[in-house]
């Protein structure tokens, strides 16, 4: 006999392209629902307790003007270095600035997912990743930053693109740094009995 989540079909609150594939990438259906929330950082808060917030924050957002009882995913990620988080650069300076202070160093990819249910209950997780670039020299750098790919992306780079190749090692997740942990993602999904009600290849863009 169907339940009501047997008809469910998710939002994901969420105008990034990379989370859309990772989400076609496990057959997941969804239709997109862009949040419109302020994602800056508040004064003192730690990387955890930020994009926790802020993928809780997206989903709530979005439950909040489009109603109905669709389940809601919510999704944050930040680059760490030295406790201090990168957000995604205002300019093409910024971003130059961003990858030389992450050229040859190690820093922490935090993500975030919030899967906000019909009922109100909130289920998250948190996965942190460790990356390392090797030196990155201004010749390089302003190709990047020339190309574009750095803009729209949380300390300037994408993991899947140009920068993969000065990626000397990754130590966790990389569909985290991509911007939604595809493990941390499917557990919320299942422990909602959510992941298998989901058809492939019915997502709306």
């Amino acid at each position: 006999m169907d339940t009501p989540l047997t008809k469910a079909v998710l939002i994901l609150a969420s105008a990034s392209p990379r989370r859309w594939e990772l989400l076609d990438q496990i057959g997941v259906a969804y239709r997109i629902v862009i949040s419109e929330i302020d994602e800056s950082a508040l004064t003192g808060e730690k990387p955890g307790d930020y994009v926790c917030r802020v993928a809780r924050e997206k989903a709530l957002d979005v439950k909040h003007r489009e109603g109905g009882d669709s389940p809601v995913l919510g999704a944050d990620t930040a680059v760490v270095v030295n406790g201090r988080i990168l957000g995604k650069p205002v300019n093409r300076e910024h971003a130059m600035e961003m990858l030389m202070e992450l050229s040859g160093c190690t820093h922490e990819v935090w993500s975030a997912v919030a899967l906000l249910l019909s009922g109100g209950e909130i289920l998250e997780r948190l996965n942190v990743t460790r990356v390392t670039f090797s030196e990155l020299d201004r010749e390089w750098i302003e190709a990047y930053c020339d190309s574009g790919d750095p803009m729209d992306k949380a300390g300037a780079y994408g993991v899947q693109g140009m920068a993969a190749q000065k990626i000397s090692h990754l130590e966790g997740s990389y569909s985290g740094v991509m911007g939604l942990p595809l493990h941390e993602t499917s557990e919320i999904l299942n422990q909602a009995c959510l992941l298998n009600h989901f058809e492939s290849g019915s997502s709306s863009k």
